[in-house]
């Protein structure tokens, strides 16, 4: 295969047209023992340049399908280039759930896990926390297993490794019992009722998302994921808020028909976690993201700040969503050891003036300790992201074990994981 590829959204276009779709492991293993450089890339979800490189471009996709559901110990063993949904559909045939999803079904499994992708609720950690196994090629082109059980703490390490130490190819996850979720949306919800309530906001549910345009004392929409099984009747106001009367969608003025079903209406998890259906094109196709996360007792504070860029926010902004992560010990995770919120902005395709506002919006949540999630666009200085992470020391000694010759390094490995 050789063309030039671009991202989902359009604004990335990768730096070698030599993609690689390999048919068997083993001419994966081929590839990689032949290359120099390579990086491997799943559904092309992230907004910056974290799966380019200057060498070979490699997809799993052809692989020989792995769906291997582990019934006593409650995991499925997939393959890397699995999509969210179609494992979702699968695991609810079968009776069993994900402890969350994200806002799309659309991403492949190895990449949103790779780069700490996540879902809402204050228990929920990101979707790298179910992983409990790895398949990779490394760069001798060796198979190699990982399992939280034998690696330890290392294999904390190993998960957010944002394609460092080989290519993945299978991932192991851990898994629930199903259960059924309904979805409520309420719209305008006063700032000062959120500023003063927001533990409780956030924690009435499962999953909560905010969502605003940062332009008024409003917050425009709140949708708030119940588990069936803890059901509470609707709420007619819902700390100021109203309870929307139709479904909606997140950005002002689309159709709500590519969202999942909202008004109270029970379903299963997979079709009421995430915020899109699977058969749609997500959120608004055409669209540059960016997102921090602030320590969740800051998380008032950094919000309170970057409303007093709101004016500036307008014109480029689509929405910007509001959601809290629970904290891990995944090393490279932006929620290592801290309970956090997501501050989430959808903007128009222009990269011309959101990279005016990136720096600005960093300054404004500097002191809050805010790390930008690995697969969307910041401009923050590789010394201060680095200076946010207790672990990368020990991050880098992994990638020395596994990619001693750096074959799998590329421009954003080197400028924020390796430079010292």
């Amino acid at each position: 295969m050789s063309e030039a590829l671009r991202n989902w959204a359009g604004n990335l276009k990768f730096s070698t047209e030599a993609v690689h779709v390999p048919q068997s492991m083993e001419q994966l293993q081929d590839l990689v023992r032949g290359s120099t450089n390579l990086r491997s890339f799943g559904a092309r979800h992230s907004f910056n340049a974290i799966a380019d490189c200057s060498g070979d471009l490699v997809s799993t996709e052809k692989l020989d399908r792995v769906m291997e559901l582990d019934r006593q110990n409650q995991q499925v063993r997939v393959s890397a280039a699995t999509r969210y949904g179609d494992l979702a559909k699968y695991l609810f045939a079968n009776g069993f759930a994900l402890h969350n999803l994200a806002s799309l079904p659309h991403i492949s499994v190895a990449g949103a896990c790779a780069t700490a992708t996540h879902g809402s609720g204050d228990r929920n950690g990101n979707l790298a926390t179910a992983v409990s196994g790895l398949e990779l090629v490394t760069a001798t082109g060796a198979v190699v297993q990982l399992s939280r059980e034998l690696e330890g703490e290392c294999f904390d390490g190993a998960v957010v490794s944002m394609g460092g130490l080989g290519v993945v190819t299978a991932v192991t996850l851990d898994l629930l019992q199903t259960f059924e979720v309904a979805q409520f949306v309420f719209e305008n919800l006063p700032v000062a009722n959120l500023c003063d309530h927001f533990d409780e906001i956030m924690s009435c549910a499962c999953s909560v998302s905010l969502f605003t345009d940062w332009q008024s004392d409003d917050i425009k929409q709140v949708w708030v994921k119940r588990r069936v099984a803890d059901y509470i009747a609707p709420d007619y106001e819902f700390y100021g808020a109203k309870p929307a009367k139709q479904d909606l969608h997140p950005i002002a003025g689309i159709s709500a028909d590519n969202c999942t079903t909202q008004m109270g209406i029970p379903g299963s998890w997979h079709e009421r976690l995430p915020h899109f259906r699977m058969e749609f094109t997500p959120s608004s196709g055409e669209e540059l993201q960016t997102e921090y996360f602030v320590p969740r007792n800051k998380a008032v504070a950094a919000l309170l700040a970057v409303g007093h860029l709101g004016k500036e926010l307008a014109p480029f902004i689509l929405t910007s969503e509001i959601r809290s992560v629970a904290g891990d010990n995944l090393w490279m995770s932006p929620c290592y050891q801290q309970d956090s919120i997501g501050i989430h902005f959808t903007w128009k395709p222009n990269w011309t003036k959101v990279k005016e506002l990136l720096p600005k919006i960093e300054e404004y949540l500097a002191p809050f300790d805010a790390r930008p999630h690995w697969g969307k666009l910041f401009t923050m200085k590789p010394r201060c992201l680095q200076s946010l992470y207790a672990r990368l020391p020990d991050f880098r000694g992994l990638l020395e074990q596994y990619d001693p010759t750096g074959k799998f390094r590329n421009d954003f490995i080197d400028t924020y994981i390796s430079a010292e």
